[in-house]
């Protein structure tokens, strides 16, 4: 299971969530915070709380949004080489999830930076959602300045504690 921390207009077009309750994810990247950006067509932005990670995709049908997550998760996953076991093991976590406020501000505020970037960074009315979160998560990130400076770099060491 995975926490989906959801932003309050997010959570609006999404449907209920569920009052927190000392949930843990249980994925191993953590928790997944979640926006929406106001482009035609609309786009969610996750963003991952552990490695900054950003995901990409698109937000319609909102309803069905967090049980896309996970395919999405894992193609990105995929694009910057992650071995398909720490995927599998990822993406299998996520089949189960519950959608909470978020609580971080530090990750709401690298969410509202890569928004600003993505909307300056994007070429076209539809836009390639996957390259353009690769480009985000070569992004230097001050939370990530002690450690591996952007999110790209954050994910490699993770997987790399993860594969040894």
């Amino acid at each position: 299971m995975f926490l989906l921390p959801a932003t309050a207009k997010l959570r609006q077009r999404i449907g209920p969530f569920a009052p927190p309750d000392g949930e843990r994810s249980t994925t191993l990247l953590g928790d997944w915070y979640a926006t929406m950006l106001p482009w035609r067509p609309q786009v969610a932005l996750l963003v991952n709380e552990r490695t900054l990670l950003p995901v990409l995709m698109p937000l319609a049908p909102a309803a069905t949004m967090p049980a896309r997550v996970a395919d999405q998760v894992g193609a990105v996953l995929a694009a910057h080489g992650v071995p398909d076991p720490v995927i599998r093991a990822e993406v299998d976590q996520m089949r189960q999830w519950r959608i909470v406020p978020t609580t971080n501000r530090s990750v709401v505020g690298i969410m509202t930076e890569f928004a600003f970037l993505a909307d300056t960074w994007r070429n076209t009315a539809k836009p390639n959602l996957l390259d353009l979160a690769l480009r985000l998560a070569a992004t230097p990130c001050s939370p990530l300045y002690k450690r591996h400076v952007s999110p790209d770099r954050e994910l490699a060491a993770i997987v790399q504690q993860i594969s040894s």
